[in-house]
């Protein structure tokens, strides 16, 4: 099995950034450092070692979905010392060491997966696969329906990255707000803000409520749930990989 493979499937992380690890010499086999993501080890006999810390691939990996409230890390820990998502898991769910599935930022709120298998975090994660992520926005004022209309055509940002054609819909509108579902399949960094931003658009709230079949439902924030049997297939289908 390739280390960086082997690393995801541990649920360390993702395989990208299992590369960067193995790139960086963070990584040791059988005590020797390996800068290469396609060495190849043998789960039974090898030891895996990042940062000092022995890895081992879980028996059978699994998934939640969390309703990550705002004002929240989509982290393992914070430097300020907020609170972040894995202060809301219990101890025994935590010590596996989930990794989030795409991120949501502090003062975002919604859907949020985390998982221990790494290459369920890359396909979901990665364009190539177009697992769609819908978003219900609220944002200021009404009369937008021409700035919506630039998200679906595909846009630049501001900082020079494409954006592929998002899918849009106004559910309510009054003097106040709109609210906006908002559909994308890319999962740039703050992708939904930055495209707010450069066509002037203000947001009051942003909440994920669907990655890929899986949805939020009824779930309070700051809960979390595993995902059933008939999610997991169906999740794992959608990327080309059979449920565990």
């Amino acid at each position: 099995m390739r280390l960086n493979k082997y690393i995801s499937q541990a649920g360390f992380t993702s395989r990208r950034k299992a590369d960067q690890l193995i790139f960086n010499g963070q990584v040791k086999v059988n005590k020797q450092i390996i800068t290469k993501p396609y060495f190849q080890v043998n789960p039974e006999q090898d030891i895996v070692e990042i940062q000092n810390h022995i890895i081992k691939i879980n028996p059978k990996p699994f998934t939640l979905v969390l309703n990550k409230p705002i004002h929240v890390i989509t982290s393992l820990f914070d430097p300020q010392n907020r609170t972040t998502i894995y202060d809301l898991l219990p101890p025994k769910i935590k010590q596996q060491r989930p990794i989030p599935i795409g991120r949501l930022d502090y003062f975002s709120e919604g859907l949020l997966l985390l998982t221990t298998d790494g290459e369920l975090c890359y396909r979901v994660t990665h364009p190539k696969y177009k697992v769609e992520k819908i978003y219900l926005v609220r944002l200021r004022g009404k009369s937008i329906k021409e700035k919506l209309k630039k998200m679906e055509q595909g846009m630049t940002l501001l900082e020079g990255e494409y954006v592929f054609p998002a899918k849009t819909k106004i559910i309510k509108e009054n003097k106040s707000f709109t609210l906006v579902e908002i559909i994308i399949k890319q999962g740039l960094n703050r992708q939904i803000r930055r495209m707010c931003r450069d066509l002037d658009l203000t947001i009051l709230q942003l909440k994920r409520v669907q990655v890929g079949p899986i949805k939020l439902k009824n779930l309070k924030p700051g809960r979390h749930r595993l995902l059933n049997k008939k999610e997991i297939n169906t999740l794992y289908s959608n990327v080309g990989l059979n449920p565990p």
